[in-house]
């Protein structure tokens, strides 16, 4: 079973050509105005297709 998406992440956990980064909204704290980021959903990170080329 995989990870449920978080609100930023763009792809779903493991799947190919994406990966792991820090959330730009909140530059991977979590956190904005001291609340959790409403991107990441306060994790710090989402899940986004990665390039190559």
């Amino acid at each position: 079973m995989t990870e449920p998406l978080h609100p930023g992440d763009q792809a779903e956990p493991g799947t190919p050509g994406s990966g792991e980064n820090l959330c730009p909204e909140c530059g991977g704290s979590g956190q904005v105005d001291r609340r959790n980021c409403p991107n990441c959903d306060g994790t710090g990170r989402v899940v986004e297709g990665i390039g190559g080329g």
